[in-house]
């Protein structure tokens, strides 16, 4: 729902629990330490999340076998950290490794193929490399068509992604179709008020202003602003 210090609330208050009654490298601390390195992550407090992420694949990598799921979940979320703060060859190194376990555990069609195909495309997205981006995010998004009913989110950010490709390369049309296809499943799955719209609203208000419509844009930034004033803490990147 987006109110992340009320999730930290409950996840604090869950592993206060799991540290008093488990030994220290038993998985489901790992677990803890990951949604709470989610929440971080989620509120731009990359260095906090990457403190957490980093404690949980720690307790998997001694308690998992080395080609686990959950190891590659691991990796992916640090992964993940790493794409944010910008050091793109460490976050690839990191979804390399998560795919490399995911290809090798699961069936080709997983959701957590799609996750990992998609994150690799975000990272060449990132670095300018347009047409291989394009071609991981079309990998995900095949996968998470044949997987998911058509009103999931994670189908959304597919859609999403691909916009973004289409609007770096100056394809105006192609990346307003997107947006609108991702806005239209957020619409219908979130509460009205939930970061995603905003993000959702961002990207179409940059296609407009990257056309010169810059009414258009004004709008469609506002409405992300008003979003992103009542759901995040106001330090947030």
């Amino acid at each position: 729902m987006g109110d992340y210090s009320k999730a930290l609330e409950f996840y604090e208050k869950s592993h206060k629990i799991r540290e008093n009654a488990l030994p220290s490298n038993h998985p489901d601390l790992a677990i803890s330490y990951n949604n709470i390195g989610a929440v971080y992550y989620h509120m731009g407090d990359y260095s906090k999340a990457l403190e957490f992420y980093e404690k949980s694949h720690k307790i998997y990598e001694k308690a998992l076998p080395s080609n686990h799921p959950n190891l590659a979940i691991s990796y992916n979320n640090i992964g993940q950290v790493y794409n944010n703060m910008g050091d793109y060859s460490k976050a690839l190194e990191f979804y390399e490794k998560s795919l490399k376990i995911r290809e090798q555990a699961l069936p080709s069609n997983h959701p957590d193929l799609a996750t990992s195909y998609n994150n690799i495309g975000g990272v060449y997205n990132n670095i300018g490399d347009y047409s291989k981006a394009l071609e991981f995010y079309e990998k995900s998004l095949k996968i998470r068509e044949n997987a998911l009913p058509p009103n999931r989110p994670d189908l959304a950010s597919s859609y999403n992604d691909i916009g973004q490709v289409y609007n770096n390369m100056g394809d105006y049309s192609k990346a307003l179709e997107f947006y609108e296809k991702s806005h239209k499943i957020r619409e219908k799955a979130l509460p009205p008020n939930h970061p995603e719209l905003a993000i959702s609203y961002n990207n179409i208000g940059g296609v407009y202003n990257d056309m010169g419509d810059y009414s258009k844009a004004l709008e469609f930034y506002e409405k992300a602003l008003k979003i992103k004033e009542k759901a995040l803490p106001p330090y947030h990147p």
